[in-house]
């Protein structure tokens, strides 16, 4: 018998989906079980809602109590316009890689679990700064053990992580270790080559170059969202702006011809150059 949850359960499901928090999850949750229709064809995707409800009680239950404790030493302030994580299995070279790509220099060996705290360098992108996080080794069970919960909410606020594993075992692995956590992510495999320019495109942010009248273009840029306007430029650099804007000129890709005018609603493109002019 098909489930046919409705639409209602399947909105629910979407903010399932886009739920950042774990209580905003737990709150859904609670939701989409009161939505799913109760029959025999059903029961599978009920169990699967109260074990998930379950799984995130417990949790909740457990950082309250760590939170009445002492405080966790693993904790990580973001820095630079992104914060990206190398997460993955023992040996899967996480730390020859952060070397490799930043300033840090983790302890690089070939024994297992060599890293036990959090690595942390910077990549330099056009003079913006891109933070690189390397996470201690995930396994079996990781969200269980001492220090999972920590790591975990860091995982869940990254802008970007990257997924490093031996054997296809080892990547399923990470894919059910982690599949509550997980947003923005991608397998190393698949973006090793040129890894900076990859890294920022799977950012998903775009470079706007500013200017003023007579003068070039200042650097460094700064990181936007794609699908960005001129108003979430403007609203970046002071907010008082769009109070005083009168129009931009903008030269690059998004425009037909260099120097054009455009209003606030205006949507620009990487590498983009932008004069605003005020009232």
């Amino acid at each position: 018998m098909p489930v046919n949850p409705g639409i209602h359960y399947q909105k629910a499901e979407e903010e399932y989906r886009e739920a950042e928090t774990i209580s905003d999850k737990l709150k859904v949750l609670r939701n989409m079980m009161a939505l799913v229709p109760k029959h025999k064809g059903s029961e599978n995707l009920q169990r699967e809602i109260k074990e998930r409800i379950a799984k995130y009680t417990k949790i909740l239950q457990k950082e309250k109590q760590q939170r009445k404790g002492k405080k966790s030493k693993f904790s990580l302030k973001k820095e630079g316009i992104a914060t990206v994580l190398l997460v993955g299995t023992t040996n899967s070279g996480k730390s020859s890689l952060l070397a490799k790509l930043t300033n840090a220099k983790p302890e690089i060996a070939d024994y297992p679990y060599t890293t036990k705290k959090l690595e942390i360098g910077t990549i330099d992108y056009y003079g913006m700064k891109i933070q690189i996080v390397e996470i201690p080794a995930i396994f079996e069970n990781f969200e269980e053990s001492q220090n999972g919960l920590a790591f975990m909410s860091i995982i869940r606020l990254a802008d970007l992580v990257i997924l490093m594993f031996n054997d296809v075992k080892e990547r399923n692995l990470l894919k059910k270790e982690l599949s509550e956590v997980l947003s923005n992510y991608v397998f190393y495999d698949d973006i090793k080559d040129n890894l900076k320019e990859r890294i920022w495109k799977c950012l998903g942010l775009i470079k706007i170059y500013t200017k003023v009248p007579g003068k070039p273009k200042q650097e460094p840029p700064m990181a936007l969202r794609k699908g960005s306007c001129v108003k979430d430029m403007a609203e970046h650099v002071h907010k008082d702006f769009i109070k005083k804007f009168r129009f931009a000129r903008v030269w690059g890709k998004s425009v037909k011809h260099e120097g054009v005018m455009v209003n606030l609603d205006h949507e620009l493109k990487d590498n983009d150059v932008v004069e605003l002019h005020m009232k």
